[in-house]
């Protein structure tokens, strides 16, 4: 019976280091990655405090859902919350992380896109 019990410890703490290990790696941000965008104002939805203890909304008042762009063109449409309206047409590089979504932006021009996402936005 104590063979048991060793190999279900064992087995175990494989488990927990594996999963640390998994949790590290994905919050630590080595999997973040860039995605740029155009601000279309007309995007927009207006998000609404549904009260409680936790704020689902992080206090963002809207939420932009927009075709966003990998450094290669790829394209995929992202949605992030803001406190304000942003500048329309503004050029956004977005840092996205696979299970907390956007968790950073910054406003850049458009000669700092990559040339494939030139090619998918208007100038």
């Amino acid at each position: 019976m104590h063979a048991k019990t060793g190999k279900i410890v064992g087995i175990t703490i494989a488990v927990l280091i594996v999963a640390a290990i998994a949790g590290w790696w994905v919050f630590v941000g080595s999997t973040n990655k860039e995605y740029y965008t155009q601000i279309d104002n007309a995007k927009t939805e207006e998000l609404g405090s549904k009260g409680g203890v936790i704020d689902p909304t992080g206090g963002m008042s809207l939420l932009y859902t927009l075709p966003c762009y990998d450094a290669q063109g790829n394209e995929r449409s992202i949605s992030f919350g803001t406190e304000r309206q942003l500048k329309e047409d503004a050029y956004l590089e977005l840092t996205v992380e696979p299970i907390r979504g956007v968790i950073g932006w910054k406003e850049v021009h458009f000669d700092e896109l990559p040339s494939e996402v030139q090619n998918r936005v208007k100038k």
